[in-house]
């Protein structure tokens, strides 16, 4: 049954991005972005193709992780029935939807796999990988890959499809449906990204193991999508839309949220740390050992410190959640943190006395941030920047409790 229900009292050009434009530009920014870091990738690969396959899997995991972090946003959203996120919920649907172009961008990481993966030209001499061979080959990986990408793209294209389409119909069980369907999706989606992060990063030392690291990635997978949505209301705002949409109140929110999780992040590596750290156990310390070799102790000071501790202190008080710009400087700097976290989890492998941080790492990060931004801008202005007729609009623009 459909029900008719209006958008309360807000002007069409405050939701929708008209063409011609500065923010329906955003398409071919990332695009020009996208192209350039592509040529420039191509052209460190035929030099440097180690380096090159290292740097583009940093630059594929940081911005999936966004994609991958909206998707679990919205999921959670519908399952929680939380009417104060559908302001925000459409700029994350946009996010996950980008999730189908980096089937694409992966096409790369395949190219650079034997410069990532030992044991990916088969186990060698080497007696453990040749009992992990049934799960560590070539073909499995890339069965796997491919489930994961269907998994995420087909749950990111249904949700946002029939949110696009209630906007349009007004039917209240859309959203009936979507919350229905909310639980199943999120188990879907814990089994493959635990299993993703295992396979994208863990196994890149492959006599390493831990039975946490899924639950990692994940972590910063979301301080990673809620210090994006930050900055893109801000800039959204700043351009002049959704003023009388997004309030104090969903900055408080995001705030929390951003705070929580980098909270989480914290506790799931301590975590992981501490318990390697008491087994003391060859097969486990190896990781962090690496980790402690050369500059990378430095590394490791600066994510203690710039991905909790300065953080913490600075988010902790309810002024800060409150002030776009303090928020938006503490979202920019756990973008950083979290691209720092995402570099120190991959690269040891390649470079064992320290980061290495250079042209390649940039070229990189812009070819498949430029790709990313480039799906993101087009989603943006093709649909309403809100959930325009979903039934719980009313009570998220009523949020006050900033």
């Amino acid at each position: 049954m459909s029900h008719a229900v209006e958008t309360p009292d807000l002007d069409a050009g405050e939701i929708t991005i008209p063409a011609g434009s500065g923010a329906a530009r955003l398409p071919w920014i990332g695009l020009g972005i996208g192209a350039a870091g592509i040529l420039g990738s191509a052209a460190m690969a035929a030099s440097q193709p180690a380096q090159m396959a290292f740097s583009w899997l940093v630059a594929f995991l940081f911005w999936i992780s966004i994609a991958l972090g909206a998707l679990f946003f919205v999921l959670v959203l519908y399952a929680t029935k939380a009417g104060w996120g559908v302001a925000v919920r459409r700029l994350s649907e946009n996010a996950m939807a980008t999730l189908p172009v980096f089937v694409l961008l992966f096409v790369p990481v395949v190219w650079g796999a034997p410069h990532l993966y030992s044991w990916w030209n088969g186990p060698g001499d080497d007696p453990l990988l040749q009992a992990k061979e049934a799960y560590l080959n070539s073909g499995f990986f890339l069965a796997r890959a491919a489930i994961y990408f269907v998994v995420w793209s087909a749950i990111a294209w249904w949700y946002s499809s029939r949110s696009a389409r209630q906007d349009a119909t007004g039917d209240h069980g859309i959203t009936r449906l979507l919350t229905a369907a909310s639980g199943p999706a999120l188990i879907l989606y814990a089994v493959t990204i635990t299993f993703a992060a295992i396979d994208w990063i863990m196994i890149l030392d492959p006599h390493w193991y831990s039975t946490i690291f899924g639950v990692y990635f994940f972590s910063g997978s979301l301080v990673g999508v809620f210090s994006f949505l930050v900055i893109v209301v801000v800039a959204l705002q700043s351009a002049g839309y959704v003023r009388r949409v997004i309030h104090l109140g969903h900055y408080h929110d995001l705030g929390k949220l951003l705070f929580a999780f980098l909270v989480f992040w914290t506790y799931i590596g301590f975590s992981q740390y501490f318990l390697i750290w008491y087994g003391n156990i060859p097969e486990e310390t190896i990781w962090f050992r690496e980790r402690m070799h050369g500059s990378w102790l430095g590394l490791s000071l600066v994510l203690a410190l710039g991905h909790f501790v300065i953080p913490f202190f600075f988010l902790m008080p309810r002024a800060i959640k409150t002030r776009p710009p303090l928020l938006l400087a503490a979202a920019v700097w756990m973008l950083l943190m979290h691209l720092a976290d995402l570099y120190w989890c991959v690269m040891p492998i390649l470079h064992h006395d320290g980061p290495a941080f250079g042209l390649a790492d940039l070229a990189a990060l812009a070819a498949v941030g430029g790709v990313f931004l480039a799906a993101f801008g087009w989603m943006l202005r093709s649909r309403k920047l809100i959930p325009a007729r979903d039934p719980r609009l009313a009570e998220s623009l009523s949020l006050d409790h900033a």
